[in-house]
């Protein structure tokens, strides 16, 4: 079973987005059994709060079910716990190295560099464009299924 952690830096816009894509996607190739799948934050600001309402929304109007979740923050001690660390940007990547100290097994990668277009995953609490948002993760999750 490969397991599969989404990291966003509050686990309510672009990691909860992933998860429930990459859930939905999976369901879809039926290889329910071959996947655990789940998100978390590197900040602790959002810890409790269910999915930001343009992610709900963005889901929503393109039929993709959004995941049961609320917001929390990724521990140190769960670095065994996952085959896959994959964060949106620059930012979280440099949040998951002060949480987990190095990555010696190479777990840790971007949603986006598992295409032929590496780059961040913009945050839509910033910029507003929850469908660019969508595109990306979409390309991301998409490629990532493909290779695993």
């Amino acid at each position: 079973m490969q397991r599969v952690l989404f990291i966003c830096y509050g686990n309510i816009c672009r990691s909860t987005m992933a998860e429930s894509v990459f859930t939905e996607l999976v369901r879809r190739a039926g290889r329910e059994a071959e996947f655990a799948i789940d998100s978390a934050a590197t900040s602790t600001e959002e810890i409790g709060n269910p999915p930001h309402h343009g992610t709900v929304a963005k889901l929503r109007e393109v039929g993709i079910p959004v995941v049961a979740h609320r917001a929390r923050q990724v521990r140190r001690a769960e670095y065994g716990d996952w085959d896959r660390i994959v964060y949106m940007d620059d930012e979280n990547a440099r949040a998951l190295y002060r949480i987990f100290g190095k990555d010696p097994d190479g777990k840790i990668s971007r949603l986006l560099d598992w295409t032929d277009r590496p780059g961040d995953v913009a945050d839509p609490w910033y910029t507003g464009n929850f469908d660019a948002t969508y595109r990306d993760v979409l390309a991301g999750c998409t490629a990532m299924l493909e290779q695993l």
